[in-house]
Formats: structure tokens, sequence, C-alpha cells
């Protein structure tokens, strides 16, 4: 796939494919996707009564399986999805398979440039991780919350190291749960392990552990803080100083602590926070009191709060904007710096700044049909299926991925001018 400048902005709309053709030919269309640039479709079909394939732009792949589970495009335009040949499973990339199978597979995980793709897996008893096609030299009792770092070349994942018997709960205590890199584990073990993250340039891993039953905290590289917690959310990296970032509950209430100190807070609750793209800045869902949830900036808190959820918390490329979804009585808002869109919706999903931060798009859905709004105002309409907007490097035009149900359901590639 070409660069995202290089891609057609050229204003209009025209038809990419018409799946009401595909479904004549197939009989079974299963969950069409759409490539970044929108000038693919691929959906899982039904090839014969015991083999699915995939069709892209009308085109199927040349080998068919049991099963296809998982398709997506990555951020490079490859095609890839999780498949199934006689009950072992493995990768297909643009219809070409992966050497190796296992007894299951699962949790892609395409790098930032997609030129990395990864995969959690199974075989007999044991669990490991997959890059490339190449698994980690050696497997654990169990894998979860499998991460990759943003460049691609590593990936870790919570693992479990020791396997007492079931009924010995003191052996479990002393820990069994550690955090595997590149299939290599932390020399400490805990009672549990979850949520790993990398820091930006991939070199170090930061994961919430639990110490005992009783107590949580932060290990970074596999040593912990010296503070415990009564619980504990996923650690964060600063972009500018790698300092490590997670909020934690103590008996104050929810705070915000770095490197084991507090930072901001309290909070009734506080969670997914965020940095700004060059670390400026700090976002997160907090509860002021109890039911009502808002965003909080460097520990401020918007002042409009909403009585259900906050969520999808989203930086502008130059740091200076956020936004968020909320929920209220029901329905679904957009909130952009403190201030609520006048629409309500029964979904909206996360919010997409233009590179320069001057616009914001949402995916919306209302009574059944999907909807593309830029900075409140509609876009496209009547959408039977639409994908994530995206925005031109000047930003200052809006390319619309929809399904549209107009002499067939057919996929439409539309550039919007702002």
């Amino acid at each position: 796939m070409k660069p995202i400048d290089q891609w057609d902005w050229s204003p209009g709309k025209r038809e990419v494919a018409n799946i009401s053709q595909w479904e004549a030919t197939y009989g079974t269309v299963i969950d069409p996707v759409a490539s970044p640039d929108g000038e693919k479709i691929a959906a899982v079909v039904r090839s014969d009564e015991m083999a699915f394939s995939v069709c892209e732009n009308g085109q199927t792949w040349a080998n068919g399986f049991d099963k296809i589970w998982n398709l997506h495009f990555g951020p490079d335009g490859r095609l890839a999805a999780l498949v199934s040949d006689t009950g072992a499973w493995t990768v297909a990339v643009d219809g070409t398979a992966w050497e190796q199978s296992y007894d299951f597979v699962w949790a892609p995980l395409f790098s930032a440039n997609g030129r990395n793709l990864a995969v959690a897996a199974q075989q007999g008893a044991r669990y490991l991780m997959i890059r490339n096609g190449e698994p980690w030299e050696a497997d654990f009792n169990h894998v979860t919350d499998a991460t990759m770092s943003p460049d691609g070349a590593r990936t870790a994942a919570a693992v479990q190291t020791r396997a007492p018997n079931e009924g010995d709960i003191f052996e479990w205590q002393k820990g069994c749960y550690s955090v595997a890199v590149n299939g290599v584990a932390w020399e400490n073990n805990f009672v549990n392990a979850y949520d790993p993250v990398f820091s930006g340039d991939g070199e170090h891993v930061a994961a919430t552990v639990r110490t005992s039953l009783y107590e949580c905290t932060i290990a970074v590289d596999g040593t912990p803080w010296t503070q415990r917690y009564a619980a504990a959310w996923e650690p964060r990296f600063s972009p500018r100083t790698n300092a490590v970032t997670a909020p934690v509950k103590t008996p104050r209430g929810w705070v915000l602590a770095q490197d084991g100190m507090p930072l901001w807070g309290p909070f009734v609750q506080l969670w997914h926070h965020q940095y700004s793209p060059d670390g400026s800045r700090l976002a997160a869902l907090v509860a002021p009191k109890f039911g009502r949830w808002t965003v909080a900036v460097d520990g401020t808190p918007w002042q409009v709060t909403f009585n259900e959820l906050v969520d999808d918390l989203s930086f502008s490329p130059d740091g200076r904007r956020i936004a968020c979804v909320a929920k209220e009585k029901g329905n679904w808002r957009v909130v952009v710096d403190g201030e609520p869109w006048p629409q309500r919706f029964d979904m909206v999903w996360r919010p997409v700044f233009s590179q320069d931060g001057r616009h914001l798009a949402v995916k919306a859905e209302k009574n059944g049909h999907y909807a593309i709004f830029v900075d409140a105002r509609p876009v496209a309409r009547d959408l039977v299926a639409a994908w994530d907007p995206r925005f031109s490097p000047a930003g200052d035009q809006v390319l619309v991925r929809g399904l549209k149900d107009e002499a067939g359901l057919t996929c439409v590639r539309q550039v919007v001018g702002l």
C-alpha cells in the first residue's frame, strides 16, 4: 500500500466492490473489512461446502481453509487472518500461510508500520508467542495479555512460569506468574502479572503485578516498586523521560503515581491514562465523585461530567486538544476539550483528529444506520457499515469507507473536502 500522502485524495465517491454479487456467487459472506486507504474490501466467503476462503475486491485467495477468523488489514495494507487447516491453526497473510501450525492461535498484533505481525499460540499444554512465523524459544504454562513493541522488534506477555498442584495454595501464593520478553521471563515471580507495556523505544517493559493476595504494585523490567497498593491499573511510559506512571488505589482514593510517588489525585476512580504524543501533557478518565465521570488533564478534571461512562480518550497529534466519548442516560456523546457535541448517538467510536488538530471525526450509529461526523457535522449518512474515518495529511479532506445499500450492498470510497 502506498504512503498516505500518495493515496487518491481526489474529491468524490466511487464504488469499490458490489458485495451482493459475492453473496450470489458464494452464498456466505462474513465480516467485510476495508483497507486503510479504502481501495480494497475483503471478506470471508464459503468456497465450497467444506472450505472457506477470502474474497478481496472480487478475487479469492488460491488456498482454502477449514476456518478463517479475525480477518483484518494491517497498517501497511497487508491482509491477514487466523486460519485452520485440518484442525491446525496458523496465520495467513495475503493468502499465504505461515509454515508452522499450532493447536490454536489468537490475539494478532500488527506493529505500527505493519511490517511485523505476532500472535499468541497454544501447542499441547504449552503456550508461547509467534512473530512473523518465528516462535519464542521458550514456552510456558499460560500466556495472556500479549503485546508488541512499537517498532515490532520485540514481543511480551504475562506468563505462568510454575505449575504447583491446584490445591497447593501456599505454593501459588509464593508466586507463579511473571512477564516474558521475547520468550525470556523476568527472574521475579508474582502472585499475578498483567497489562505488560513497552516503552516507546521498545527497550523496557512495565506491568501490573500482584505481590500477595491483597497487594499490587508496578514492576519495571522485573523490579517492583517498593510501594504497595490495594489495586493498580495499566502502567504507561512517559515519551519524554521513560518514567513510569500508573493509577493506584490508596487509602485516600485513586491517584496517579509516577515511579511509586503520587503525581496527582485523589479521585473516586482513575484509569486509562494517556500521554500526549510528545509527553508534555497527561490525561486520564476519572470520577471526581461517585457515579460521575469525566477527563482530568494534568490532574485538573473537566467541569462537565457524565453518569454512565467515559471512554476512548484521544489526543490530537500536536497534543493541544483532547477528545473522548461519553455515555449519559443511555445516549452517547462526543466531547472535545470539555465541550460536548450537541448530537446524541446510539453508539460512537474513538474520535480521530486531523494531523494539525483542527478537525475531529467520528464514526457513529443512530437507529441502525452509520454515519461519519466531522466537527459535529455529518459528511456521510445512511451507511450499512462504516470504518474509522481518515484525514488527508493536510487535514483538509476526510476519507469515508463504508457499505451502502444502493442497488445491492456496495462498498464505497468517498473523499470529502472540509
